[in-house]
This record gives structure tokens, C-alpha cells and sequence, in this order.
């Protein structure tokens, strides 16, 4: 398999250089306009992207776009469970948080039912575990094969002294929450449980994180649908347009957050006892801007390292004050408008199997979380 992406993003590299000069006119011109001008190039590629997409198909397996995680036809791409379907099993769905433990997550159900009792309070990894590229990756990572995460970037002692605090202010906003995918709903969804959404524990999100001194934005702009029918393919292209404008608006934001949920397997339920709830488990998601082949220079992230530093240090904390509660951080090929703000970060809060109520009591923790790594404590 390995050897079949690679070809694919040699075939492509090739085809998207030879395609470059025509493009160069209209790229200019967006970016007269002030548009993100990666987004512009992006936008340029989308033929190329839709005439070729057979390329992403593995005859060896039958796989195709939406089972790899590749461009699918239309030019939308698919990220965790996006176009495949409820119920539809993504190959990461059961990673564990730390190395030598069951492949079902701690307190996670599995097909028989069985839930796995939850690990007491840990102490965090020594400085020197952590600078151990094998350990750290092996033990906090999952890497999908549309990209790379090479030693020169993984530096723990590098990203875990990174200073990411920022000073509260009531008079202007600081975080900025939206949802590429506000139709996501859980378990639950329906007239009795209406806030069974991704926009509802947004805005639970929202309350915590206000009740802690910060200014919140929450955008419950709806990006995910077209002509009233649901159209995930482009929803990245409409939210970067719609949260490019909020941050143009609102210069002091610092934080951007994508609450996103999973989608995987009708008998996989992502929970763990935290804070004596069942709550939902997180997931840090990472998009890299590259691919094993290096980086995506139509798609550059200036503040990939700041982003990186961002859930290293929410995961490293959550590790230790609520064990079980995050899965491991999910690294893949694109940028999904991480490269806004330093500190960016998408999060998969729970899956389709989960409750609204276990959504709901994620959010308790995550607001710690975020609230510990953004004043630096």
C-alpha cells in the first residue's frame, strides 16, 4: 500500500507542476483580492484533481477515495468519516492512547460489549522519554499514510517549551469555535434532544470556557450544506472563507477550534469514566501540509509547529488528569484551515455511537484543558 501512495503523489506532483504556468493569471488575481492565495491554487488544481481522481483507487484492495482518505470525485476531500456514511468503520477508530495496551481505547466498548476499566491519575513522561522520536510517536501518535512526520519536526523538548499562553481581555475575543461540519449530530439527535449536535456542545464549550474568564466567539454558521442538501466535499473551502472574514473582523482572536465528531463502526463506543461521567473521548487532529514526499507547498501552514505544540501540550496534561480520556493525536496529509492562527486545532468529540449528554461531558475537560495550555500553568 505504502508503495502505491507514493506512486500516486509522484503521478500527481507531476501532473499538478505541469499545469502550473496556465494557473498563474488567476492565482494573481485572487490574491489581489486579499483571498488566502493557497486557497486560490487549490481552487486552480480542482480540475486536475477531478479529471484524475481514479488515480487515488487501489485495484489491490478494491479501496477507493473514501476508504483511503483521498480526494474524492467532485474535488472534496475526505477526512474521518466525512463521505463515508454512519456506521462506516475508519482504519483508526480503535487507536489506544499509549503504547502496549488493548487495541479497544481504555473505556471504550467493543463488539461484545466489554468496557475496559480506566487507568488512575499518571505522572507525565520524563523530558527524556518524550525526546526519544520512536517513543513519542509510537506512543501519542497515529500517522495516516497521506503524509509524514519527520524527526526535524517532532522535537518534544522544542514543542512542549513552546509558550502558548494568551491574556484574557473582556473587551475583545480571544478563541474563535466553528464546525466545518455543523450537521454532525450524535446518538441521540432528535425533537427530545435537539442539542445532540456538534453545534450544541459547542456552545456548552462556549459557556465553560466564558466561565473561566475567556472571550468566545462561537460561529454556528452552517458550511456543510448546498442548496439545502448536505455537500462535505467543499465544506472546508466555505468555512475558510467564513472564518477568514470573522478573524479579519476580530484581529485579537488567538485560538481557532473545529469541533468535529467521528465516525466509525456501530459497535465501537468511544466513552471512559472521567470526572465520574461517561464522557465522550476526544481526539486531537492534525492536518500536516505535506505528504511522505515532503511538504505541500500549494497548502503551506507558516504555524505548523505552534499547532503541533498546541495538542501536544492539551494531550501530555489530559494524560495525566484524565486518563483515557483523549485517543491518540491524528496525524494526515492536508492542512483542514489549521494555518490561521497558532493556536489552531480540530477536535473529534466522540462518535455517532456516543450520546449528546457523553459529548456534553467532554467538554468539561477539554475546557480544562485548554484553559491549563493557554495561561501557561
Amino acid at each position: 500500500m505504502s508503495e502505491f501512495y507514493t506512486w500516486v503523489a509522484w503521478g500527481l506532483t507531476v501532473l499538478l507542476e505541469s499545469c502550473y504556468p496556465a494557473m498563474a493569471s488567476a492565482r494573481e488575481q485572487v490574491r489581489d483580492l486579499g483571498r488566502d492565495p493557497a486557497y486560490a491554487l487549490y481552487q486552480d488544481y480542482r480540475y486536475a484533481y477531478d479529471t484524475y481522481v481514479y488515480l487515488f483507487w487501489d485495484e489491490s484492495t478494491g479501496a477507493g477515495p473514501e476508504d483511503a482518505g483521498f480526494m474524492t470525485a467532485g474535488g472534496g476531500w475526505n477526512h474521518m468519516g466525512d463521505v463515508l456514511g454512519e456506521g462506516r468503520e475508519n482504519m483508526y477508530d480503535s487507536q489506544p492512547l499509549l503504547a502496549g495496551e488493548d487495541k479497544s481505547p481504555k473505556g471504550q466498548t467493543g463488539a461484545e460489549g466489554e468496557t475496559a476499566e480506566g487507568r488512575p491519575e499518571e505522572s507525565l513522561p520524563a523530558l527524556a522519554q518524550l525526546k526519544d522520536y520512536d517513543y513519542l510517536m509510537k506512543n501519542f501518535y497515529s500517522v495516516h499514510t497521506s503524509t509524514t512526520a519527520p524527526r526535524d519536526l517532532m522535537k518534544a523538548e522544542e514543542l512542549l517549551g513552546m509558550d502558548l499562553k494568551v491574556e484574557m481581555d473582556s473587551q475583545s475575543p480571544q478563541i474563535l469555535i466553528y464546525h466545518t461540519h455543523s450537521q454532525e449530530t450524535y446518538a441521540d439527535y432528535g425533537p427530545d434532544h435537539p442539542e445532540a449536535t456538534v453545534v450544541g456542545i459547542g456552545n456548552y464549550l462556549t459557556s465553560l470556557l466564558e466561565a473561566k474568564g475567556w472571550n468566545v466567539i462561537h460561529d454556528t454558521s452552517t458550511y456543510d450544506l448546498y442548496g439545502g442538501k448536505l455537500d462535505r466535499n467543499r465544506a472546508y473551502n466555505y468555512a475558510l472563507e467564513g472564518i477568514s472574514k470573522i478573524l479579519q473582523e476580530n484581529p485579537s482572536i488567538q485560538v481557532v477550534l473545529d469541533l468535529h465528531r467521528d465516525g466509525v463502526k456501530d459497535t465501537l463506543h468511544l466513552v471512559s469514566e472521567t470526572g465520574g461521567k461517561p464522557t465522550a473521548n476526544i481526539m486531537f487532529f492534525q492536518g500536516m501540509s505535506r505528504t511522505p514526499e515532503g511538504e505541500i507547498e500549494y497548502l503551506p501552514n507558516p504555524y505548523l509547529k505552534e499547532n503541533l505544540a498546541f495538542t501536544l501540550q492539551m494531550q501530555l496534561y489530559g494524560a495525566q488528569r484524565f486518563p483515557g480520556f483523549t485517543r491518540k493525536i491524528y496525524m494526515k496529509g492536508l492542512r483542514y484551515n489549521l494555518h490561521l492562527r497558532p493556536r489552531s486545532a480540530l477536535v473529534e468529540v466522540g462518535a455517532q455511537t456516543n450520546s449528546g449528554q457523553e459529548a456534553m461531558n467532554a467538554m468539561e475537560p477539554l475546557a480544562e484543558l485548554l484553559d491549563r495550555v493557554l495561561q501557561g500553568r
